[in-house]
């Protein structure tokens, strides 16, 4: 696995790689981590038959070219340091599957005309073709890149000389990096189609992300989070505490409810947080997962209200896990992940009316909340591990997908 980030950094894409790293263990397979070390982490160690290898690149050694120093990104071009370090670690291992997860790819790529081994990757965003890896522009989704676009939209994101070389070797290196893959999955369809998956040209398949099968068993001593909560039932989001995760249009929906559940948000700070908070809101910062999933079970139902194009909603497959149903907004992968009227609802993203009415009718229905949170217990099923991991290791062996000449293989 090829991941700049692993636990105990916590996203969407670090719980998948640990998820499926561990599932394969499981059922018989020898698993390594290739990832970025952050901070004094060790260099290698072994969690639940993992071997995790945390390599020091270097860009990373120069922290003022990170926004933030404990999430220190892999670049979108080979680092050199990365590259030898990541051979000495192929050349020991000897892997059959190299499996890619995001920007880490570009400096594994030398190395695939070396070693040829069979190369999948998983498009978990928009980076293959957007530099920003949201697909999002000037506030709205973007109709596609083009470089009159995306060159000034990635020097306002990263900055004029940063975004310029972020946007030039991703655009160029993306194209050329293409070609060597064997395999790509888009986890949702969405995301296919934004990334310009084509079934002319590529072999890929739609395959989205899961969680564990024992997500829903609750692990003790974090009283001292759970204190935090509301003591009476409440709504929930989960994820980071930004305008793009819909944040801001929540809390304008909320303020506008009247005798209203209170509203609890748990997720990262980032710099547009807003801190203007109606009452009985309460913001969260950056919990444990285990911690998280607790909240989950106590909560009367979930929001995922996000405005960008969100690829696919692995907070929803929590929430559903255990029997809540989910507000969500009808953008990206999120209507892949939620069925609506059935196990949630769904309302146009950055509407606020819209979102107000939804938890309206969420809140104060007791025997739809039930309906829906039995067909959510019944809906997940498809999103766990056992379900999924096996079609990822049928690619792992060269089985099924679209393949270049557009043929079932």
């Amino acid at each position: 696995m090829l991941t700049q980030f692993f636990p105990p950094i916590i996203g969407g894409e670090e719980r998948h790689v640990k998820v499926l790293s561990e599932a394969l263990v499981r059922r018989g397979h020898d698993v390594s981590v290739a990832t970025i070390k952050q901070g004094d982490q060790p260099d290698v160690e072994v969690q639940s038959g993992v071997t995790i290898h945390r390599l020091q690149g270097s860009l990373q050694r120069n922290a003022g070219l990170f926004s933030e120093s404990q999430r220190r990104h892999a670049p979108p071009f080979p680092d050199p340091e990365l590259m030898f370090r990541l051979n000495r670690i192929l050349r020991a291992e000897r892997p059959d599957v190299v499996h890619a997860h995001n920007w880490l790819l570009h400096s594994y790529l030398p190395l695939q005309r070396i070693y040829k081994q069979r190369l999948v990757v998983t498009l978990h965003d928009y980076s293959i073709v957007c530099a920003k890896k949201s697909m999002i522009r000037d506030a709205a989704p973007c109709s596609g890149p083009a470089p009159l676009k995306c060159l000034p939209c990635a020097s306002q994101h990263y900055g004029a000389v940063k975004g310029a070389v972020t946007w030039l070797t991703n655009a160029s290196l993306g194209r050329m990096g293409l070609s060597q893959v064997d395999t790509f999955i888009a986890v949702s369809n969405s995301v296919a189609s934004r990334c310009g998956m084509d079934p002319k040209l590529h072999q890929f398949e739609v395959i989205p992300t899961f969680i564990a099968e024992d997500v829903g068993q609750l692990a003790d001593g974090y009283e001292n989070y759970l204190s935090l909560l509301p003591k009476s039932d409440f709504m929930l989001f989960v994820g980071d505490l930004m305008r793009l995760k819909g944040v801001h249009t929540l809390i304008e929906a909320y303020r506008r409810m009247a005798n209203a559940p209170p509203l609890v948000l748990i997720g990262r700070r980032c710099k547009d947080t807003p801190n203007n908070l109606p009452p009985n809101v309460t913001m969260l910062d950056s919990w444990p997962h285990a911690a998280i999933l607790h909240a989950w079970n106590r909560c009367l139902f979930g929001i995922a209200p996000s405005e960008g194009l969100e690829t696919c909603g692995t907070v929803v497959m929590e929430a559903n896990a255990f029997g809540k149903p989910v507000v969500a907004c009808r953008t990206g992968g999120l209507p892949e992940t939620v069925a609506d009227g059935k196990t949630g609802i769904l309302v146009p993203p950055a509407d606020v009316e819209a979102l107000r009415g939804a938890l309206v009718t969420m809140s104060e229905n007791h025997d739809l909340r039930e309906k829906m949170g039995e067909a959510s217990r019944v809906h997940v099923g498809a999103f766990m591990s056992e379900a999924v991991v096996p079609r990822i290791e049928r690619i792992y062996e060269g089985g099924i997908g679209v393949s270049r000449a557009g043929r079932l293989q």
